[in-house]
């Protein structure tokens, strides 16, 4: 039996897939650390107690994150990156479509929200704001090395998606969005 310890990353550094040790605090390891993060939360709003339509999509975005970690985690120029599969751009497509299908049961925003609500659009709001950290991450990676394009758009739509989606959950659920009242 193989053991989850191995000792290699003891001394603050880790492997790359395709080869290479790095810092743990490097910039790749930042940005697929934040998109695993955000992976994670997205479990545990599936936890919550999501309808089965917005389970099912959550589940979805869970699987193409980590096609985004093993991109982040692959340097390029590697023999390893010919492996890795691509983000497609219709992936971004289908969470507009998304957006737009549930901006329709929606009524529009005429204030500012905080999140909150229900347990599960809590989580959904919760994810949002990771995945926009992650969104950060990727970016600050680019400042250093190349990174396509197709990442930080899916991000960034996913972010508006899990906005969407915490406020459809709200709605479904019948309880109100939380408005931002400023103080006087």
């Amino acid at each position: 039996m193989t053991s989850i310890y191995t000792r290699t990353g003891d001394q603050g550094e880790t492997g790359l897939f395709g080869g290479g040790r790095v810092a743990k605090d490097d910039h790749r390891v930042e940005a697929y650390g934040e998109v695993d993060e955000l992976n994670a939360t997205l479990g545990v709003a599936r936890s919550s107690g999501l309808e089965p339509p917005l389970e099912e999509l959550v589940s979805e975005i869970q699987g193409q994150l980590f096609t985004l970690g093993a991109v982040l985690a692959t340097p390029g120029g590697t023999k390893a990156e010919a492996y890795v599969p691509k983000v497609p751009p219709d992936w971004t497509t289908r969470l507009e479509q998304q957006i737009d299908a549930y901006e329709k049961e929606l009524a529009p925003l005429r204030q500012f929200i905080l999140p909150g609500g229900s347990a599960a659009a809590s989580h959904l709001h919760l994810a949002r704001t990771v995945c926009r950290r992650a969104e950060r991450r990727v970016v600050s990676l680019s400042k250093v090395v190349p990174v396509d394009a197709q990442l930080l758009i899916y991000l960034n739509r996913l972010s508006d998606l899990l906005f969407i989606m915490a406020r459809v959950a709200n709605h479904r659920a019948g309880v109100s969005d939380v408005p931002w009242t400023p103080p006087v």
